[in-house]
C-alpha cells in the first residue's frame, strides 16, 4: 500500500526536523515537528494495520466452501 510508505517517510522527515530543531533550541518549531511526527506515526500505523488485516469480504468468500 502506497499510503503506508508515504506516511512512514513523512514521519521520518518530521523526526529529523524535530531532532534538528531540538538540537538548535528552536522550541516553537520543535513542537510543530514533534506533533507532525506523532500524526504521521499514527497514520502509518493505521494504514499498515489496514494492509495486514484481512477484510471481512474475503473471509466470507472462503466460508461457503467449508459448508459443503
Amino acid at each position: 500500500m502506497k499510503a503506508h510508505k508515504y506516511w512512514s517517510l513523512g514521519a521520518l522527515l518530521c523526526m529529523t526536523g524535530a531532532f534538528y530543531t531540538g538540537y538548535r533550541k528552536f522550541m516553537k518549531a520543535h513542537k510543530y515537528f514533534s506533533f507532525g511526527t506523532l500524526f504521521c506515526m499514527i497514520m502509518a500505523i493505521w494504514s499498515g494495520h489496514k494492509m495486514i488485516t484481512p477484510s471481512k469480504r474475503s473471509q466470507e468468500k472462503e466460508c461457503p466452501a467449508d459448508n459443503k
